[in-house]
Order: C-alpha cells, then structure tokens, then sequence
C-alpha cells in the first residue's frame, strides 16, 4: 500500500462520526477569525468572573486538542492511539508560572509523569519548556551576557539542576526529553543547557533532542555547528526540526528595537531550510537522531522518499514523526499505518491552567493560511465516505 495522506478512513479511522461532527463544528468556527476572537475573550473572562463554562470547555476545545485535565486521563488518551501505532510526547501545558515556589512544583510534577510513563512504550517522550522552570526575566539576561548578581547566579545554578534531573529521571526510565525553542532573545541560554544536557545523556543513546526552528535564518547553520559540537565531543545529537512558533512577536520586537529581523524572508524560504535540515540529518544519521515535527505535508512526504532512497528503513528507530493531538490526523495516522515512528503531541493540565495553550491552537488555526480549510476538507470527505457505505 503506497503512502496516501489523502486516505480519510486510515487517517480518522479511531474517530466517531460525533467526534468527526464536533471537530468539524470547531474547525468551522475557527475559520471565522471574528468568532475566534470573541471566543477567546468570552472565555478568558468567564474564567476570570468565575462563570460555569468548565464542562463546555472540556467537552469541545480541550477534547480536541488536549489529552486530559490529569495524567491518567492522559494515559488512557495515550492508550487508545497507541492501538493504531501513534505514540505520544506527553506535555504538562501548564504556563505563566514566575517563582521559584511554582518552578520546584513544576519540576516535581514532570519526575511524577516520568515514573508514571516508565513501562508504557506508547510514551516515549516527555516535552519541556524551559520557561516552565525559568524567569523570563533571568533567561534574558543569560542570553545577553549581562553581569549576575549572586543570587542570580544561584538562581541560575537551580535552573539547570531542575533540568538535569528531569533528564536523568527520563534516562532512568527509558523516556526522551525535548528541549522547547523559546523566542530568539533567551534562546542562548536554552541551547547551552540543552547541550550540556546532551553532552551528558547522549553517549550511547538519544535522550535530549534540541529543537530548531527553521523559519529563524540562521538556524540550518546552527544545526550544522550542533553535529559538529556533538562529533568533537563524542555525543549524539537530537534534532528536533520545526518551522517556529513566534513569527509576528519576533517581527514586532526587531523592528520596535531595531535590530535584524531573525525571521526566514519568506514562507518558501522556510520551507527550503526545513527541507534541507531534514535531508542534513537524514545524511548523518551515525551521529543524529531526527524528530520531524510538521504538519507540512510536502515535507513528511519528501523525508519518506529520502528514507527510501537512502535505503532506510520505514521502522528506523532514530527517525519519528509528530503532529499535535487534535490536528493532521490524515499524516500521523497514515504514517503510522505504514510503520514510521509517529507520535503526537499531547497536552495535559487542568483545563484552566491549559487555556493560553488553546486560546494559541485557536489562533493558529484562524491565522495559518489553509490549515483549517485542509482539516474540514479532510473530515468533510470522511463522513461523505461514511454515509455513501450506508447506501
């Protein structure tokens, strides 16, 4: 059987046709950019005035892009993708935290779903942000070398002990960590934690993957340096490739401060970076563990031909796809249909420390040109061949 994304049985072939509907009435909606702003800030005040809106959330938004308000709910989300071959990259989704008192909680609570994710090899990931265990404030000053004082210092020391933990729990236990990119401007400090953190973790194995953003111009180049910084060192390099998540903030703050925009110029430019990061690291795969993170459809397309090509295996354990739980399930589960790694990215969290998440997947999902039309399409096209067998 040829890869097919355009295979809608496959591809929603764990959904009800009430699950196909409610996705569709939610992707509908988030065609209307003037309903999504309103549900947006209807939502963030009703949560703010204590309105009951908890049950409508859950039931719609956060069903469709969040596995659970806690780890077992999570777990058994977890446990119905894996009968179709999909993993999961577990993520607590809880944001916005800024004391040391939240970072310790939050530190606590990852070597919790760690332990508990052990033994379940449908969980073969754990994400992290380093912004979850962080000031924003302390990473910008890391970033741009400012002088710290003692207790900055200190403060900084706690940030990599909480890391390093995290990631010695997850070699413990058999489990991957995938390091967030946060925006260019604290970025430096995340990339030096990470790469002691690989240093440190990866000699026989991948335990900690970086995460390149493509549409940043100078990131192809940083891969690059990274395989080479990993060759000198003896340690393996895990490359997470995405295409970025901050354009408009990142845009925004180069102009206001006037210095070089560090976006790709345009849309094609990205996509020819992100296409060469794959085939870079699909030619050094000795050296480099590659996690393909897109909902591009092209690119998923053209690392399967580069697979076969170079004469590797579908099932190759150091290359995996991913997609994000509630999106583009016409990629992750034909892939996984034809024996690719794929695993998808599964937010977790009470559902009102998760609404900055959602209210970013509603957002996405109005802004990002043919995202929404290509899901609806695809569900469209799927109850279509539902209601046609009923004839």
């Amino acid at each position: 059987m040829l890869l097919n994304f355009e295979n809608t049985e496959i591809a929603f072939n764990s959904k009800t046709n009430r699950d196909l509907l409610k996705a569709r009435f939610l992707f509908s909606s988030m065609a209307k950019p003037w309903l999504t702003n309103f549900g947006i800030q209807f939502t963030q005040f009703a949560f703010k005035t204590k309105l009951p809106i908890h049950s409508f959330i859950k039931n719609t938004i956060f069903k469709q892009f969040c596995g659970g308000e806690t780890l077992s709910e999570a777990d058994h989300t977890s446990f119905e993708l894996a009968k179709y071959g999909v993993g999961v990259i577990m993520d607590y989704s809880v944001e916005g935290k800024a004391n040391e008192e939240e970072f310790e909680k939050t530190t606590e609570t990852f070597l919790k779903t760690i332990k508990y994710c052990g033994e379940k090899e449908y969980i073969p990931f754990i994400s992290l942000k380093t912004t979850g265990f962080a000031r924003f404030e302390l990473l910008e000053k890391l970033h741009s070398q400012a002088t710290l004082t003692p207790e900055e210092s200190a403060e900084a020391e706690r940030i990599y002990k909480r890391i390093d933990k995290i990631c010695q729990a997850a070699s413990d236990n058999g489990k991957m960590i995938l390091i967030d990119a946060e925006e260019s401007w604290i970025q430096q400090p995340v990339d030096d934690i990470t790469d002691k953190m690989m240093e440190k973790y990866n000699g026989k194995k991948v335990v900690v993957y970086n995460t390149f953003q493509l549409y940043r111009h100078d990131r192809l180049d940083f891969l690059k340096k990274s395989y080479e910084k990993a060759s000198q060192k003896n340690f393996l390099l895990g490359a997470k490739l995405v295409r970025g998540a901050y354009m408009e903030k990142e845009r925004l703050r180069a102009a206001e401060m006037n210095y070089q925009d560090p976006i790709q110029p345009s849309k094609e430019a990205t996509d020819k970076d992100y296409d060469l990061a794959m085939e870079f690291c699909l030619s050094h795969l000795d050296q480099i563990s590659l996690f393909i993170g897109t909902h591009n459809e092209n690119s998923c397309m053209l690392a399967t031909r580069l697979m076969n090509n170079k004469s590797i295996l579908n099932s190759a354990e150091n290359i995996y796809f991913s997609q994000l739980f509630g999106m583009s399930d016409n990629i992750s589960f034909n892939l996984a249909k034809q024996g690719y790694h794929v695993s998808k990215y599964l937010p977790y969290g009470p559902v009102e420390d998760v609404i900055p998440y959602l209210m970013r997947r509603a957002q996405e999902n109005t802004s990002v040109a043919g995202q929404t039309s290509r899901e609806l399409v695809l569900i469209n096209k799927e109850l279509e061949r539902r209601k046609s067998l009923k004839k």
